[in-house]
């Protein structure tokens, strides 16, 4: 694709956004009924291609496990306020209650709180107790300090989840996280992301990881396109880390890794239109924050908006839609998207006549 001329000393290639690309209808149509949405990574087989991003407003470890029970994956944010305080839930309400204004600042103020190890190990274990397949995730920074943790608690999917992560970080004031290091000699597959490009998507799976994190700067609580103006669209980052899988197949003599959508994923077209671009799942927030089991109270935010420096991220009023159980399967009382999310894809699946998530990968898309 050629490159665009911004100005005399800057070219930039053009990128596309869920908004600016269609699902094509093809010659065969089929019944939603027979359609499957499973996926699987590594020895976990999911009936949903849902994660549930690890943010207090979405995830705590009663919703982890419903979503679990429903045939999705949950995963725990262990930075969180579930390992940061014995019980959280007045602090969740407090949360729910403040001005707009001050919202950062007493979010701040909140997250201060050390994170507590036996925490850690509390929640997890609850979740296994349940019978759910087991996730948490950990950011970049804090993945050396916690892991052995982690690990022992008895975690089947690591996540390890920044705005963004690379396989070559760069740091004079300490040593980095060696990524191909630490997934060697972890005993459970990992899933590591944020990424949005081809090359930074390669490196990333070189390093061992079951599945890449595609994509930054995006999600309805963040703000960091305006604060570090950083962002990339997502049709093309997925397609592109997409591509980078495929290269990575044939490099490494077969070793597939999973591609998941992570932003800008906020209605059920939008789901579509991810794995369209070749995505094999989505992980989403603020459609599991209007269920009204979700902690938030109808508030999302995620672990940007509390940063203690440089904030990157807003609490948002987004409202509660149904439960979680409509969310995912109706019936929907809304007509835009933001309920009965696997029904709609059955039935995008079906419009287009595919039968599962991998053949669905191959429909065509316009630009419009």
């Amino acid at each position: 694709m050629a490159d665009i001329e911004i100005g005399a000393a800057k070219r930039g290639r053009r990128a596309y956004s869920f908004d600016d690309i269609a699902i094509v209808p093809s010659r065969r149509t089929r019944d939603p009924k027979e359609v499957s949405t499973a996926w699987q990574i590594d020895a976990y087989r999911f009936e949903l291609p849902i994660i549930a991003a690890p943010m207090d407003s979405v995830m705590s470890p009663a919703t982890a496990i419903a979503l679990g029970r429903h045939g999705g994956l949950g995963v725990l944010d262990l930075e969180g306020l579930w390992t940061r305080y014995e019980n959280p839930e007045k602090l969740l309400d407090e949360v729910a209650a403040i001005d707009g204004p001050s919202a950062t600042r007493r979010l701040q103020e909140i997250y201060a709180e050390p994170i507590k190890p036996e925490l850690i190990s509390a929640r997890l274990q609850q979740m296994r107790e349940a019978g759910v397949t087991v996730a948490g995730a950990l950011s970049p920074q804090r993945t050396k300090e916690f892991a052995d943790v982690v690990v022992a608690a008895g975690v089947d999917l690591f996540v390890i989840r920044g705005t963004t992560v690379s396989a070559e970080h760069v740091s004079g004031q300490a040593e980095p996280l060696n990524l191909k290091q630490f997934i060697y000699e972890l005993d459970v597959p990992v899933i590591v992301g944020g990424c949005a490009t081809h090359q930074a998507a390669l490196h990333l799976m070189r390093t061992g990881a079951a599945g890449v994190l595609v994509g930054f700067g995006g999600g309805a609580a963040h703000t960091t396109r305006s604060v570090l103006g950083v962002s990339v669209p997502m049709a093309s980052a997925v397609a592109d880390v997409a591509a980078a899988r495929r290269d990575y197949l044939d490099e490494s003599g077969g070793r597939y890794v999973h591609v998941i959508a992570d932003g800008s994923i906020g209605r059920s077209g939008d789901i579509a239109k991810a794995i369209a671009c070749g995505a094999d799942a989505v992980m989403i927030g603020s459609p599991f924050a209007r269920a009204v089991e979700a902690p938030g109270r109808g508030f999302h935010w995620g672990a940007e908006a509390w940063h203690a420096d440089l904030p990157r991220g807003e609490r948002v009023d987004i409202g509660t839609v149904g439960d979680l159980e409509s969310v995912l399967f109706g019936p929907s009382s809304v007509p835009d998207g933001t309920m009965n999310l696997i029904g709609a894809l059955r039935r995008s699946m079906a419009t287009t006549g595919y039968s599962d998530l991998k053949e669905f990968q191959r429909v065509e898309v316009v630009v419009g």
